[in-house]
């Protein structure tokens, strides 16, 4: 399968890059950055740190769908969008792992998704994907009484807060209890907040150094404690579970998939 690698000079598209080239079955299709890049030019091996892979980095997108059976996503909202109209226009899946999308880039994804195969996720990781499952359940099983809080941490580098994976697990929580999420989210604390509100979804943000991802789901009563963590060590986690979601596609019809379709979760 040659994979295409939109933003491969990006941290996850680096070690996108170095996974295909160890991936059996996968072959590089290409790699687009930015106009003006600096990196605009070099080799698409050579920049991730790999043998020369006989691939230059440009920044035309449609001529890397073209040259792709498939295209992996890690990029910008606004890009992420752009490259959701591209596949559709061209008939090649995506994988988009992108998070911080408006509304308006969100319907970009899903209108195309009715053309083509689209695998998108807040976080490709298959223990994370195991932890929205868990977090889904352990909030059925508990009442309001037991409060909900979702600590996550970052490398200083990451533009949104919370993460994509903590509002996935916020919705996860959230169907748990049959709520809606933005019913019952307190996103930020600050100053005399008074005492916290039953049933709320509360959310706390660390950014710092270069942490690939750390997720904590906290379950809490006045007599007891349970906590669910992941821990990211390595973004190899996530580039591998991209490359499981783009392997999956293979012959996939038109549709919007989660990395829990991929995973044969339900």
């Amino acid at each position: 399968m040659k994979i295409g690698v939109v933003g491969c000079g990006g941290r996850m598209g680096r070690m996108i890059v170095s996974t295909i080239a160890t991936t059996e079955g996968c072959e590089i299709a290409g790699g687009t950055e930015p106009p003006l890049s600096p990196l605009l030019g070099q080799d698409v091996g050579a920049q991730a740190g790999l043998a020369p892979a006989g691939l230059v980095v440009g920044d035309d997108a449609q001529a890397l769908f073209r040259a792709a059976d498939v295209v992996v996503d890690f990029t910008a909202p606004d890009a992420t969008a752009l490259h959701a109209r591209l596949a559709a226009e061209m008939s090649v899946p995506l994988v988009a792992g992108t998070t911080g999308l408006t509304a308006d880039e969100q319907k970009a994804v899903e209108d195309a998704a009715r053309s083509v195969a689209i695998v998108q996720a807040a976080n490709m990781s298959v223990g994370i994907n195991l932890l929205l499952g868990l977090t889904e359940e352990t909030a059925a099983k508990f009442g309001d009484d037991y409060d909900i809080e979702i600590l996550e941490m970052h490398h200083r580098h990451k533009v949104d807060a919370p993460s994509g994976t903590a509002l996935a697990l916020g919705r996860a929580a959230a169907k748990g209890r049959g709520v809606e999420l933005d019913a019952v989210a307190q996103r930020v604390r600050d100053g005399h907040t008074g005492p916290r509100r039953a049933g709320d979804i509360g959310f706390a943000t660390m950014r710092g150094g270069d942490v690939a991802g750390e997720h904590t789901v906290v379950f809490a009563t006045e007599a007891s404690r349970i906590e669910i963590v992941h821990r990211a060590i390595s973004r190899a986690v996530f580039a591998g579970g991209a490359l499981r979601a783009a392997l999956w596609l293979d012959g996939k019809p038109p549709g919007l998939y989660s990395m829990r379709d991929v995973l044969g979760l339900g």
